[in-house]
């Protein structure tokens, strides 16, 4: 039984770099197949299409862990600071929102 886990955990160790490989194939494909028809650039190597990938990471989504949101955990702190307010101050704070987002003269 042992040894099934070890094959498993192997496998998912793969599945990364596989699907890494792949999309790096799909980025040069489609570069090479549409854009130098359409705005005259040069055709891309393989590589060129990995660092492509790399820095749309870098740059869009960075390299945080996996699985880990930083929106998620900024939203729920949010929720949980509001439903901790009393009510006087729950109003106050929907107002100032009002006044800061739909541009308000009367606040």
């Amino acid at each position: 039984m042992n040894h099934k886990f070890r094959s498993k955990r192997k496998f998912f160790f793969l599945v990364p770099i596989v699907i890494l490989f792949g999309l790096t194939f799909v980025v040069m494909w489609l570069w090479n197949a549409i854009l130098p028809e359409i705005i005259y650039v040069k055709t891309i190597t393989y590589w060129q299409a990995m660092g492509i990938l790399v820095l749309s990471k870098i740059l869009f989504g960075g390299f945080s862990k996996c699985g880990n949101n930083s929106y998620g955990t900024r939203k729920r702190q949010f929720i949980n600071k509001i439903k901790n307010m009393s009510p006087e101050e729950r109003t106050k704070f929907k107002e100032a929102w009002k006044c800061r987002f739909y541009n308000r003269n009367d606040c």
